[in-house]
């Protein structure tokens, strides 16, 4: 009697990847691509300059003239897995670039860097870069939500980390022409790659490597590829089979969420813009604080506790009292709040080690207790949701509750709110950048020749 023909998810997804191209794409595609790059864009290029960007800058520097990819904020030319590290890392250093909510991934980082680096090296225009990117996109995402996010971050792996490398195979993968079979063996190589610690949540000070999670993605998956292209094989069913990603990383893995069903919107539609520099969880819980303070009017003198209510990972990883890096005070649910009451919510000067000692903002977050809510925690991933509850000091108690923050396709960000959010990024770097070149180019990116293009007005 023929035994049954095991399903393998892992082949069918890679068919997709390999199958897409931009006549798949929708006008309503390409024009949220459109906002899905530019935020890429202003995120790096602020990245760039800050000391862990410099750093990798630094670290590139050897390396120049390798290849042809552009390292922002520099006339570095180098290889794609190099130019992937760190522009990656760029994206993924001042927490504001995008996230897909329920695989608790930033996948703008990892994917739209490793598409303009392989793009660029390869001479590519926007008729293979735009599908390259959604390609990413869908496999970053899907393997997070396949494996179960909820349950890797319970284990102490971080999502951006552990998936994005397969993302940027994708990518390098649609861009060099890869088989769906090729695709495969790279992603068997770069099973062996995967990995990211949730350490950096505990420790007040060495918390840098998180900003290099996005950059481990791209070089890893870039490299994976790369190998992969001369021959180098990889195991067959990296994510579906008995040692595959979900097996090994989930506890009750979904393997039909690896499969575009064919009916519903690709996952770049399901994205959450950051307008505030800290964990994505926070987001809501500064919507509820702005609620209960009138806009942030209310006297911080009158305050005397502030209870958080969400999921239980707001107590577990996010409730360190004295940040002493900006990592840390970006992933400290006491100091964010206490910042966002003293200096707004989208002041990132107010991350930075010179203000991690101000009184007023560390007497403020010395108020903050948080606790799980079981319906918010039932709720996340697919909802970052919580509440805020202020007690003041005549006994009177405020609360709002916040399911979906702004930013997230719930409540979205309007594209002239990513504009402006660009501009004060690029404009911190260079007073006198060119906002309207890039628009430009942007208005016409399905029909850009040379993907270099857009990171041209990114140079030093």
């Amino acid at each position: 009697m023929d035994q049954p023909v095991q399903r393998d998810r892992t082949k069918e997804l890679a068919e997709f990847v390999v199958g897409l191209t931009l006549s798949d794409l929708s006008d309503a595609d390409t024009t949220h691509l459109k906002g899905l790059v530019l935020d890429h864009l202003g995120v790096a290029f602020r990245g760039a300059t800050l000391p862990w960007g410099e750093a990798l800058s630094d670290w590139a520097a050897p390396h120049d003239g390798s290849g042809k990819c552009q390292v922002l904020g520099t006339n570095l030319s180098v290889t794609p897995a190099i130019a992937g590290m760190v522009n990656a890392s760029c994206a993924h250093g001042l927490e504001l670039d995008d996230t897909h909510d329920e695989s608790v991934t930033h996948p703008g980082a990892v994917v739209i860097a490793s598409a303009l680096a392989v793009g660029t090296e390869l001479g590519l225009g926007a008729k293979d870069f735009l599908p390259a990117i959604v390609a990413g996109y869908e496999v970053m995402t899907r393997v997070g939500m396949a494996t179960g996010a909820k349950d890797i971050l319970e284990k102490g792996f971080h999502p951006t980390a552990l998936f994005g490398g397969f993302g940027a195979v994708a990518v390098a993968a649609r861009l060099y022409g890869f088989s769906a079979d090729t695709l495969c063996e790279a992603w068997g190589l770069m099973l062996s790659m995967a990995g990211g610690s949730m350490q950096f949540s505990q420790d007040a000070f060495g918390t840098t490597v998180k900003r290099m999670h996005g950059g481990y993605g791209a070089h890893n998956g870039i490299t994976a590829a790369e190998f992969a292209r001369r021959g180098i094989a990889g195991p067959n069913q990296a994510f579906d089979g008995i040692y595959g990603l979900c097996n090994l990383f989930g506890s009750t893995p979904d393997f039909d969420r690896l499969v575009p069903d064919g009916k519903s919107a690709f996952e770049i539609h399901r994205i959450s813009y950051k307008p505030y520099p800290c964990c994505r969880l926070f987001h809501s819980t500064i919507d509820a604080l702005r609620d209960v303070t009138n806009g942030f009017t209310a006297a911080n003198d009158d305050i005397t506790r502030i209870q958080v209510g969400g999921p239980a990972s707001l107590q577990t990883q996010h409730m360190l009292a004295r940040p002493t890096s900006m990592m840390a005070a970006q992933y400290s649910l006491p100091y964010t709040l206490g910042a966002a009451l003293v200096a707004g919510p989208f002041d990132e000067a107010a991350f930075e080690p010179d203000r991690l000692n101000d009184t007023e903002i560390l007497k403020l977050a010395d108020m903050v207790g948080a606790e799980t809510d079981q319906a918010l925690e039932d709720a996340f991933p697919e909802h970052f949701g919580s509440w805020v509850e202020i007690t003041y000091r005549s006994g009177d108690k405020r609360r709002a509750d916040v399911l979906d923050s702004y930013g997230t396709p719930a409540n979205p960000m309007p594209f002239e709110a990513l504009l402006e959010k660009f501009d004060g990024l690029v404009r911190a770097v260079k007073p006198d950048f060119d906002v309207s070149g890039v628009t430009t180019m942007l208005d016409s990116l399905t029909g850009l020749d040379h993907i270099f293009d857009l990171m041209t007005p990114f140079k030093n």
